[in-house]
């Protein structure tokens, strides 16, 4: 089992930033990917980025290339995803997830995932 914490969601203006934090109960592995998914109300739940074991490799949805970086630190077992240029249509509640082998159904789909933690509210506001 793993647990997952989420924290820094909040309000912001459109072209703000904003940094979340999810620290983990248990070191990521090399077959594991720790990521993000958000969920708007009233949407099914999206990929945002996710970054794999230990190596460091990492990926994005189109809709936030450019403007989030997901970054962990091992060492603390905490993983962050840094957003930039936010707009409205970011607003949503945030989850981390990890996922015990990456390799096991693709990144980008919330049901092959393994692990959540409960959410944090990102509001940004026009």
């Amino acid at each position: 089992q793993v647990q997952l914490v989420e924290s820094g969601g909040g309000l912001v203006q459109a072209g703000g930033s904003l940094k979340l934090s999810c620290e983990a109960s248990r070191r990521a592995v090399a077959t594991s990917a720790t990521g993000w998914f958000r969920q708007a109300q009233g949407k099914e739940r999206e990929f945002v980025a996710a970054i794999l074991g230990t190596d460091g490799s990492t990926y994005y949805a189109d809709s936030v290339k450019g403007r989030f970086t997901v970054s962990n630190v091992n060492a603390q077992n905490t993983m962050y995803l840094q957003m930039n240029s936010l707009k409205p249509e970011d607003t949503a509640v945030y989850y981390c997830a990890r996922k015990a082998n990456f390799g096991l159904g693709p990144l980008d789909r919330y049901i092959t995932w393994d692990y959540w933690g409960q959410g944090t509210q990102v509001t940004v506001s026009s």
